[in-house]
């Protein structure tokens, strides 16, 4: 298709918009539309619900030939090809629901040349009859929707994506569309990476900030306390029950958990049905169904749930125990208030919740071991999850700068639990949190390989403990040292210090609590002990938690850097991505994010300086801190 004027563009944009039955642009899709035809490459990330499937569909209604769609939603790609062929716009899909004969009678549709947009399941990709009829028609647009499965290592990977990046080789002359609702620049990286796109490629961000939504997390230490929080969330959000305005999703974390929470709720009176994996498909469907059909008003579900759901009145998401990462709370939270109207996120959490994620990443899958790089990687997705829920600054405003989405900051929604509860903080008093920090990592010292966080809080607290006394702990200057505390203040203190990465866990079956090198340097007091302490007494959140002043980069809220910062990030970005090419490895193990961001803030001269940067150990340093460094020193000014 040659390229058309402004104004012929303009009128086919238009009269495509028409074509799919819209009266206009939601906001980005023009912007991100007019930038795929322009550049023929486009990496956009938007909420699902937000419009991303017009991003893909208007081109293929104004561009010749063929646009292949690639996404693992079946329903999904059922009902949006309906709604096309409504529209006039030929359309069809391949799937394993379909029968041979069906899948053979539209490929050779597809062969003919009389469809103008195919979707595909990835696994399709690697059937050598497809891939030859992909050879020989014009395919002039490749979408891949949910384009975050293919990282590796992120909190959806789907192997069968990896082999786009040879789809992407082959279609040489198509435009590219990468599309996902949650990405963090070191994933946006990896999904580059993996397509054999350049760093070049425009990045669009729309859309996460999600102000309507009041997020909130609360720590719990009985089941019965785990209760009356949903309980009354769903109270507040839909009403009675039989009487609900609405609905809610509630993810538990086990299949177990899933089966008894929903019998709860069935037995509270409301409409309820569960979802997970272990399930028969009928019983899957059927709960889909009703829950889309608007005939439940609660689904209880493990995270096999909620991929291409979209139903627009989920007025709560209730997380039973925390989800693996960031990415994976907001893309499940973000299933709530699709249609702009008042809806709640509620994370619960207990102290058992963190030790038993840590079992769960270092777990061995079907006999082999897990690569270290890799549990590395997720336990720190995990603990960005927990610093963020232990509070700091707006919840909204946190999530934005994680994913780089620093243009549609709030600067506070005034709806989540923090900003509810935010408080000055003008009497605190640094060098007592210093000394309350230090002494709580000597008792980790104290017990470092020998037990657990349990017995480092009882150590604090001088409370009677026989293994303390066994082990003549009890003896010791540090029994007792914050005794004024009660012993779930000491836990929660304990917690972030884990957060911050100077507490950590070692072995499987009964983990014993260890010191990192990073800790031992804060009770030497090498470096600062950076921290918010957690609230006292009665100020303790139980079914809010309270928030406190962000008061810098060792409590989990993200950099917030200046916009000559900003610039140096974004060229680490584009060194990190090319760096990771070269290499053969996952952008993530050259740098994280936090890394990056911290290197742009500190703009080290030397290596010693850049060794101060998270995450830059001696091995990193060694491999790819010249690089670093000189990406840092061209963006010097002068």
């Amino acid at each position: 298709m040659p390229t058309p004027s402004a104004a012929e563009l303009d009128r086919l944009l238009l009269a495509g918009l028409q074509r799919l039955g819209y009266d206009e642009f939601r906001p980005g899709q023009r912007e991100a539309i007019t930038t795929l035809l322009a550049t023929r490459r486009l990496l956009l990330v938007a909420p699902t619900g937000g419009g991303k499937s017009l991003t893909f569909q208007l081109p293929a209604a104004i561009l010749s030939g063929t646009t292949l769609v690639v996404s693992p939603l079946i329903a999904l790609m059922h009902d949006q090809v309906a709604a096309l062929e409504a529209r006039g716009v030929s359309a069809t899909y391949l799937a394993s629901t379909l029968s041979g004969a069906e899948i053979s009678a539209r490929m050779a549709s597809i062969a003919r040349g009389q469809t103008r947009l195919v979707y595909v399941a990835p696994e399709r990709l690697s059937a050598p009859g497809f891939r030859e009829i992909v050879r020989q028609i014009p395919i002039s647009l490749l979408a891949i929707d949910e384009a975050h499965c293919i990282s590796e290592w992120g909190h959806d990977f789907r192997p069968e994506y990896l082999q786009i990046g040879d789809l992407v080789r082959e279609l040489d002359g198509a435009c590219v569309l990468a599309c996902t609702a949650t990405a963090t620049p070191v994933v946006r990286d990896e999904i580059l990476a993996r397509l054999g796109l350049g760093a070049d490629t425009p990045q669009l961000l729309r859309g996460f900030a999600r102000p309507n939504l009041a997020l909130r997390v609360a720590e719990i230490e009985e089941r019965r306390e785990r209760h009356h929080a949903v309980d009354g969330l769903l109270a507040e959000a839909l009403g009675a029950p039989r009487s609900a305005q609405g609905a809610a999703i509630v993810y538990a974390p086990t299949r177990k958990a899933t089966e008894e929470e929903s019998e709860r709720l069935r037995k509270a009176g409301w409409r309820v049905l569960p979802y997970h994996a272990g399930l028969e498909p009928p019983a899957r469907d059927r709960a889909q169904r009703a829950f889309m059909d608007r005939d439940l008003d609660v689904v209880v579900a493990t995270n096999a749930f909620g991929m291409g759901i979209d139903r627009g009145d989920v007025r709560a998401v209730v997380h039973l125990a925390p989800p693996s990462s960031i990415e994976a709370y907001y893309q499940e939270v973000g299933r709530a208030g699709r249609d702009g109207n008042d809806a709640y996120g509620l994370l619960l959490f207990t102290a058992a919740d963190i030790v038993l994620r840590k079992r769960l990443i270092e777990r061995p899958q079907e006999d082999f071991a897990i690569d270290p790089a890799v549990i590395e990687h997720k336990w720190g997705l995990f603990l960005e999850l927990l610093r963020w829920a232990e509070g700091g600054s707006c919840r909204h405003d946190a999530i934005l700068r994680y994913f780089g989405d620093e243009g549609e900051a709030l600067g506070g929604c005034g709806r989540c639990d923090v900003c509810v509860s935010l408080e000055d903080d003008a009497g605190v008093d640094e060098a007592e949190v210093t000394l309350i920090v230090r002494k709580a990592l000597s008792a980790v010292a104290r017990v470092h390989g020998r037990f657990g966080i349990q017995a480092a809080a009882n150590l604090l607290h001088g409370a009677v403990d026989p293994r303390l006394q066994r082990s003549g702990l009890d003896r010791t200057p540090t029994f007792g040292v914050l005794r004024e505390h009660p012993q779930p203040w000491l836990m929660r203190l304990l917690r972030r210090c884990v957060s911050a990465g100077w507490v950590d866990f070692s072995g499987d079956d009964r983990p014993t609590v260890i010191l990192t090198e990073a800790g031992r340097r804060v009770m030497k007091a090498e470096i600062p002990a950076r921290l918010l302490l957690p609230p006292n007494g009665e100020t303790r959140a139980r079914t809010r938690a309270r928030g406190e002043p962000h008061r810098g980069p060792g409590e989990g809220e993200q950099l917030d850097l200046d916009p000559a910062a900003l610039e140096v990030f974004e060229a680490l970005r584009a060194h990190r991505l090319d760096v990771a090419r070269t290499e053969g490895v996952p952008p993530y193990v050259v740098a994280s994010d936090r890394s990056l961001r911290e290197i742009a803030m500190l703009r080290p001269r030397t290596m010693e300086e850049l060794k101060l940067a998270h995450g830059i150990g001696p091995s990193k340093a060694e491999r790819f801190g010249a690089g670093f460094l000189r990406i840092v020193a061209d963006a010097r000014p002068g």
